[in-house]
């Protein structure tokens, strides 16, 4: 079995594609769900998994801080290798809780493959956790070639890493979209005008709070819905690498404010996400998607404060501060024509055709073994 770790809405919506590449080829596939999936207050994401087709083999469950949320997922993920033993788990970027199960995995022998890795987000204790990992795993399925020239740089095998491009894409690309229409009975409301899909989550490393940093966010959106009356927000709740309780309580409380022009959901998930997409007019906030997969929709993201800086981007990312003011300006810029047109040429330097085969090529022609040894490689010039 090649077991797949996952622990919010965002990684099974990238990990699925795989899951169901590996299943058409004969591979056996084990789901294991953790974190916000099993939360009520995130949307129970778990049962997207299911809808999906993958009932998960193991769901652990996890509480508190994302330190205790580590400490139960690593317990959780060794009593599930222990029982499950698969040959390999796929282990996505760079959350807290996948610390927590590559912890597992490195201790019961379980091999790592290890998508996303040598991806910088400067913004987030990310970056420490994501680097972490891939020096726990064994396989790597890097998102660009600067990515991969990272990881060598930090040792790893340059046969063992792979540049498959960002599964992201492929979704974007390929995903049965649903019509307006369908979209609409969804979410129980109209999409008319210019949409612009949101999301903020926590910028841990910055020194503004994460309750100020949605409250000037928020503000933005409100200058520049008070000028453009053609204008409604599609906003989605946070993620828990803080407690997001502040947050969605401002959430509500915009939403409840602006109710004819802003929908919020706790999670769209991939489908409704998708199809959103390739209705609006702009992505806005601080999710690695609007740097990774929007582009190749053909519409301009703009990409607030510290949360994603260092990462690879396309022209159509446009990067602003986090005041009320930098936000309200650097969306009026992303829904200019001068940047709609920029966006519409799709340039995205995470596209690769054919991912997910691309990634299940790269799994099955790797030799794993139960605790993979680990050596360093040290280029001629160093």
């Amino acid at each position: 079995m090649i077991a797949i770790a996952t622990g919010t809405r965002a990684d099974w919506g990238l990990l699925s594609p795989l899951a169901a590449e590996l299943r058409r080829r004969g591979h056996k596939v084990g789901v294991m769900a953790t974190n916000m999936h099993l939360r009520e207050d995130c949307g129970h994401t778990v049962d997207e998994i299911v809808r999906d087709g993958f009932v998960p083999v193991a769901e652990i469950p996890t509480e508190g801080t994302p330190a205790q949320i580590t400490a139960a997922s690593t317990a959780g993920f060794a009593s599930a290798f222990g029982s499950l033993c698969p040959r390999a788990v796929v282990i996505l970027g760079d959350r807290f809780e996948m610390l927590g199960a590559a912890t597992a995995a490195l201790l019961c022998g379980v091999p790592i493959i290890h998508i996303a890795g040598g991806t910088v987000s400067e913004g987030a204790f990310d970056d420490s956790i994501r680097h972490s990992i891939s020096k726990m795993a064994t396989l790597h399925l890097t998102e660009t070639e600067r990515c991969r020239a990272r990881l060598i740089a930090m040792g790893e095998q340059p046969e063992q890493v792979i540049t498959t491009g960002a599964i992201g894409v492929e979704n974007v690309l390929k995903t049965p979209l649903m019509t307006r229409e369908e979209l609409e009975r969804s979410l129980g409301r109209r999409l008319t005008g210019r949409l612009i899909v949101a999301t903020l989550h926590a910028a841990t490393l910055s020194t503004v709070s994460p309750r100020q940093q949605m409250q000037d966010f928020l503000s933005g959106l409100d200058i520049v819905m008070h000028r453009h009356e053609d204008i409604q927000v599609l906003l989605t709740y946070p993620n828990n690498d803080v407690d997001p309780a502040p947050q969605i309580a401002l959430l509500e409380e915009f939403a409840s404010a602006h109710s004819a022009r802003v929908c919020l959901v706790p999670s769209l998930g991939r489908v409704r996400y998708m199809s959103a997409l390739h209705l609006a007019s702009a992505v806005a906030g601080n999710s690695s998607s609007g740097l990774v997969e929007v582009p190749s929709v053909g519409i301009p993201t703009l990409d607030v404060g510290i949360r994603q800086a260092g990462r690879e981007h396309g022209p159509s990312v446009w990067h602003c501060g986090s005041t009320a003011t930098e936000v309200a300006e650097g969306l009026e810029y992303v829904l200019s024509e001068p940047m709609q047109t920029l966006a519409a040429r799709r340039e995205n330097p995470y596209a690769r055709s054919h991912t997910a085969s691309l990634m299940a090529d790269a799994i099955e022609a790797h030799d794993f073994r139960p605790y993979p040894v680990k050596k360093f490689y040290e280029s001629d010039n160093q």
